[in-house]
Order: C-alpha cells, then sequence, then structure tokens
C-alpha cells in the first residue's frame, strides 16, 4: 500500500497546490491531506477543507485545528511539526511525503517515507498563497472557479418593484470597478408574459438561469458581485401571481438563503415610477410586505437602506468597509441604519 500525506494551509487552495495532490494521486494508492488553522485568511478550515474534498472526493482530509504555529527550519521548530504530524496521523503509515516546500526534507525522514518534491521552485506554476491573497483577482487564473467563487462578497438587493435595485446594483460596481447581476427574471418576463401574466412553468425557468448567468459573473468580479435580486424575489412573484410556487424555484430560493453574503432589503421611499410593466404604488408598499414577511420567514439577517442614491451608496459602502468574508454579520454596526435579523 503506498499512501501519501501533504499539507498546508491552502489559503487559498490554488493550482500550485492542485499539481502537487494531482503528482500524488497519480503516484500512490491512498492520499491524506492534512489542512492547518491559519489567520492569514479569513477563510475557515472547514471551507478551505471543503474545496479539497469537493475537488478530489477520494482524498482523506485531516482537519489540524491545534497544529503549532512556528515555521522555519530551527531544529526545535521541526521537531514540534513532526511530533504533531505523527500524533495526527495516528500510526497511520505514510511511504511518501508531498511537498514544495524545504520542510519535505526533515518531514519525510520523520515519517520515514519518500520525500516527493513537486515544483519547488515553483517555475511550473509560478504562484504563492502570499501573492493571491494581495490581489485574488489578478492571479484568479491560478485558482479554480470553485475556489474563487467562495472568495467573492455576493451583496443581493431585494425589494419590490420601483425601489432602486438596480441603479443601486449598477452604481456600486462602477464605484467598486467590479460586476453587477441584472434580474434575469425582469428580462424573462418581458420576453414572454402574456396579459402581464407568465405560468407557474415559466416561473420554474427563471432562477436556474439566473443562477448560472450569476456563477459566470462571478468568475469575472473583483471582490464583489453586486446582485439584483435573486431566486426569493422569483419566488414570490410566483406566489402572488398563482398562490404558490413551483419545487425547483422553491429549492432554489431555500439556498439563495446560503449563496449570498449580505443582503439589502431597498426601501420604498423614492418615487414610483409608474411604467407599463408595473402594478402602482399600492401594489408596491404589498409586495414589499410580502419580501419582509419572507425573509422574516426565513430568519434572513438584512440591512435597510433608504434615501436617495448617494445616501444608499454610503450605507451600503458603511457595511462592506466592517463586513468580513466568513465573519459574522452581527459584528457589522453601521450607525446610520439598522440590520433586521
Amino acid at each position: 500500500m503506498r499512501r501519501g500525506l501533504t499539507l498546508g494551509k491552502f489559503a487559498p487552495f490554488h493550482r500550485g497546490h492542485q499539481m502537487v495532490v494531482e503528482t500524488a494521486l497519480a503516484e500512490v494508492d491512498e492520499l491524506v491531506v492534512m489542512v492547518y488553522a491559519t489567520d492569514v485568511i479569513d477563510v475557515p478550515i472547514q471551507v478551505r477543507a471543503g474545496w479539497i474534498q469537493k475537488l478530489y472526493p477520494m482524498i482523506q482530509i485531516i482537519e489540524a485545528w491545534d497544529g503549532p504555529t512556528g515555521y522555519g527550519d530551527t531544529p526545535e521548530i521541526c521537531r514540534e511539526q513532526e511530533n504533531y504530524i505523527l500524533k495526527k496521523l495516528n500510526g497511520l503509515e505514510i511511504t511518501h511525503f508531498y511537498s514544495s516546500e524545504f520542510y519535505g526534507d526533515h518531514v519525510s525522514k520523520a515519517l520515514g517515507a519518500i520525500d516527493r518534491r513537486v515544483d519547488e521552485a515553483r517555475t511550473a506554476v509560478p504562484i504563492s498563497g502570499t501573492a493571491l491573497r494581495k490581489d485574488y483577482f489578478a492571479g484568479r487564473q491560478y485558482l479554480d472557479p470553485l475556489v474563487y467563487a467562495d472568495l467573492i462578497t455576493k451583496v443581493c438587493f431585494l425589494g419590490a418593484p420601483s425601489t432602486g435595485k438596480t441603479t443601486l446594483a449598477r452604481t456600486l460596481a462602477q464605484r467598486h470597478n467590479t460586476l453587477w447581476m441584472p434580474e434575469y427574471g425582469a428580462e424573462y418576463w418581458l420576453k414572454h408574459q402574456v396579459n402581464r401574466r407568465i405560468t407557474l412553468d415559466q416561473f420554474e425557468a427563471i432562477a436556474p438561469e439566473h443562477n448560472r448567468r450569476e456563477d459566470t459573473l462571478t468568475q469575472q468580479a473583483r471582490q464583489y458581485l453586486f446582485c439584483d435580486t435573486n431566486a426569493i424575489t422569483t419566488y414570490i412573484f410566483a406566489k402572488d401571481y398563482h398562490g404558490k410556487a413551483g419545487p425547483v424555484l422553491t429549492a432554489l430560493a431555500l439556498k439563495a438563503e446560503k449563496r449570498y453574503d449580505l443582503f439589502f432589503l431597498c426601501d420604498p421611499d423614492i418615487p414610483y415610477a409608474d411604467t407599463w410593466d408595473r402594478s402602482g404604488d399600492q401594489k408596491r408598499q404589498w409586495f414589499q410586505d410580502q419580501i419582509r414577511g419572507d425573509l422574516a420567514e426565513r430568519r434572513l439577517p438584512f440591512f435597510s437602506v433608504r434615501g436617495t442614491l448617494e445616501e444608499r451608496v454610503l450605507q451600503v459602502n458603511e457595511v462592506l468597509r466592517q463586513y468580513r468574508k466568513f465573519g459574522n454579520v452581527l459584528d457589522v454596526q453601521p450607525s446610520t441604519f439598522k440590520i433586521h435579523h
């Protein structure tokens, strides 16, 4: 039995790490990957380990929550690292140790394993976690789409028709030099409506395509992707039209609760744009109440934004300034408006 081991912080997991893993998988029967805790990135172990497990489901993951923090080539640090690795392996025999670092020498000796150094000079994949953390966008070609998507903060704007969602999403994208996702449901409705209605089956087609387009834009976004509504809005429209929503839309509305990092509810405190495709200011308020009720039912925290466009931009930016990806939204305490949870 040939069993390999590789380890690291994987902060983030990049193409260089993938090269090590794939080299190992080609040479051994089993591969163990040990993922260390770290404070150099906000992404928790579970997510970093999840990237590796999703991309390579055949490997065994060990989460090293209590790993030593020292890094260097002193005898004391080497011994501490070796003892920890052996303890975590708990007697599991390793025949090959894979790395791209100097510690490949002493760790492989401690394991009694073959030292397999892969692209130590970083010539095949000229990237490092340190370089990526400075600018994920610039180095996104070295990140699997699965990983890059998790490094983007996805901001979703909800609200009744004519509450300024589109203008706010577009403006923030321009200010932050990134992209925004238009509401696909509005585009679909304009194309397929008959007497201002679409069928329940047609509603089922909206959210999957919205998500597909959103996923494509995520890979081109810089730090943030600003989204004009999501499947929850489509779900509420379906219930408003037909008294219910289909199974596909219902499932995607549920998944939308975790698909985004931040939710903002745009207040109907701006003049109503009475266009032919809308149902009136009174309906706007009814629909706003439906959205608030749905968010309450989902126990989904959100921020309310109101005022002029510039006031709303300031409110959103204050949240973005404080928020950290994978952080606790309750740690954000903007002074100008309230969080709802």
